[in-house]
């Protein structure tokens, strides 16, 4: 059935579900920006009408191609939406077909506000040809004219927009990093070209060339000339705002872009980086502080044909969020996936959950090899299973805030002496589990005791949506019910997969909004008055079951399930509260 742009930007819209917090998130970025009162107007003096020789006078001297400025206010009711930047690689080459699917893609992010400045590589180009610079500028035009086709206006940017070599100091510099520097560098006075593309409402297409000592323009790899970029206009837009003062804001002006680079979109044939955990299907979520180095040991060289950029990607990515805003990100898309650039701009969250169960998003259909990967600089994670590993001024902060309560200190901390198994903490106390063992009364079953309880899951408000949730709950998974699984072996400090998965069991007030993404989560859960207990079934034992029985499957109630329940809703709903009571 045959749809228009319109129905089909429609269609896409409606698909990225955006939650009411990507909602508040999106206008946050994109939104009118407050406009600052109104001063009094100063009562002027009154002059005299002018002649009618003054104006044809005026008329003649103006010159007829400049038009006079909209006021500020006027601009902002007739364009409310303050635009932001992308850098995106369009990773060539492609058909005329594929090429009009990725442009497509562009038009709709311009609509939303995003507007992109696009790097073209040639992968099947080799470097040191003869009609190398030709070749580059015939694809580069091949890009504007796609851009074009569908509507948008595009600006192809023929000349160098970046010098080769570092950025002078980088060399002298003892700041530690975990990100490699781009051999290519600019100064704002270099942006110039796409700051002016910017202001007139068209999409800067660069070649990757750069200007070398002798001022020769050479070509380099599209990674630096991108990370050059991205460095190079966030370092701009900060000279920008630092040249407006009092009430004055860039976002007032309309001919004023920020050059902030809020997301990096790499577009390519391969889609995502490939997944040992998926058979080589790719990663949904990456967390690139705690990750990158373990994807790098576990790419399977098998990979390399299908996937032959995939690692250079990852570290383009690496270092290009080391420069940007923490609330961006980078999504490594393939060309037959330009509606997930929408879903990711206004969600900014993976097109399908990492912290979904593993066997639910094996047998999802929205997992294919060109599902696309979401990258976050993220934070480090880290297993703790004493308590006097634990900064409790900052946990007790984290913990507040994030459930609204007042702790009650002593009886708490009194508890985790008693039963604490261990703690995952996201980075600076950004993100917490805590998770305990309860002992069960005697008589129960080895397989059922001591309870596994997660006893509180706090995310600080200010990083709920940036990628913290997953990262931990994929933490907890790979050291409760997933351990003993060869995909639960990543580097955080814990078991890495080595151990005897045990179930995972929480409660949860029955009104608590929270509750639909437990739903999705536990592999069950019952009512019990005001709670609902959650739990998550040992993955290695539902495998062995599974291939014990064949095709016959699993029973509604195995042997070993009998009587877990009554003992789990026995024990947990026992558990004390940790909270001071409501005034």
């Amino acid at each position: 059935m045959y749809r228009s742009a319109t129905q089909d930007f429609i269609l896409s819209l409606l698909r990225a579900n955006p939650s009411l917090r990507d909602t508040k998130s999106y206008l946050a970025s994109f939104g009118p920006r407050p406009q600052p009162p109104q001063r009094p107007a100063s009562k002027e003096e009154e002059k005299p009408l002018p002649t009618d020789n003054a104006i044809v006078a005026q008329a003649e001297t103006k010159p007829p191609d400049i038009k006079p400025s909209p006021s500020p206010v006027v601009a902002s009711i007739l364009n409310p939406v303050y635009r932001r930047t992308a850098l995106v690689k369009i990773q060539a080459p492609f058909t005329d077909r594929q090429l009009e699917s990725i442009a497509r893609g562009m038009v709709y992010l311009e609509k939303l506000g995003l507007l992109s400045v696009i790097v073209v590589e040639n992968d099947q180009l080799p470097k040191g040809e003869r009609g190398e610079r030709a070749s580059l500028v015939e694809e580069t035009m091949r890009v504007v004219n796609a851009l074009e086709s569908q509507g948008a206006r595009a600006r192809p940017v023929l000349g160098a927009v970046v010098r080769l070599g570092p950025k002078p100091g980088d060399e002298d510099s003892t700041e530690p990093r975990d990100y490699i520097l781009p051999e290519a560098h600019t100064f704002p006075s270099d942006l110039v070209h796409i700051r002016s593309a910017l202001r007139a409402g068209e999409i800067p297409v660069v070649p990757p060339l750069a200007l070398d000592s002798f001022c020769r323009s050479v070509r380099v790899d599209a990674n630096d000339v991108i990370a050059a970029l991205v460095r190079g206009m966030g370092e701009a837009a900060a000279l920008d705002s630092s040249q407006f003062h009092g009430d004055e804001s860039p976002s007032l002006f309309p001919d004023e872009i920020d050059l902030t680079p809020l997301r990096l979109m790499i577009i390519t044939r391969e889609g995502g980086v490939p997944s040992y955990a998926r058979q080589g299907l790719p990663h949904l979520l990456i967390n690139l502080t705690s990750e990158y180095s373990y994807i790098r040991e576990t790419f399977d060289p098998r990979w390399k044909p299908s996937h032959p950029t995939a690692l250079s990607n990852l570290e383009l990515a690496r270092t290009c969020l080391a420069f940007m805003p923490p609330t961006s990100s980078a999504v490594m898309v393939s060309h037959r996936s330009p509606s997930h650039l929408i879903g990711n701009l206004i969600t900014n969250r993976p097109a399908v959950s990492s912290s979904l169960p593993h066997a639910l998003l094996q047998g999802n259909r929205k997992l294919t090899p060109h599902t696309p990967t979401l990258l976050r600089r993220g934070l480090p994670i880290r297993v703790v299973r004493r308590v006097d590993e634990i900064d409790k001024a900052k946990m007790k902060v984290l913990l507040e805030q994030s459930f609204r309560r007042e702790l009650s200190e002593e009886a708490f901390w009194a508890r985790m002496e008693r039963d604490l198994d261990f703690v995952i903490i996201a980075g600076d106390y950004a993100g917490a589990a805590i998770v305990t063992r309860e002992s069960c009364p005697a008589g129960v079953p080895s397989a059922i005791s001591p309870i596994t309880y997660l006893d509180k899951f706090a995310v600080l408000p200010s990083h709920q949506g940036d990628g913290t949730v997953d990262f931990l709950w994929v933490a907890l998974h790979d050291e409760t019910y997933g351990l003993g699984l060869p995909f639960s072996a990543n580097p955080n400090g814990g078991k890495e997969g080595k151990g005897e998965g045990r179930d995972l069991v929480w409660r949860s007030r029955a009104d608590n909004p929270v509750n639909k993404w437990y739903f999705e989560r536990s592999t069950g859960h019952v009512r019990h008055g005001d709670w609902v207990l959650f739990w998550c079934d040992a993955e290695v034992r539902l495998k062995t079951e599974e291939g014990r029985r064949a095709n016959a499957g699993l029973s509604y109630l195995m042997d070993w399930e009998r009587g877990r329940l009554e003992t789990w809703c026995d024990v947990v709903m026992k558990i004390p509260s940790s909270w001071k009571p409501k005034n």
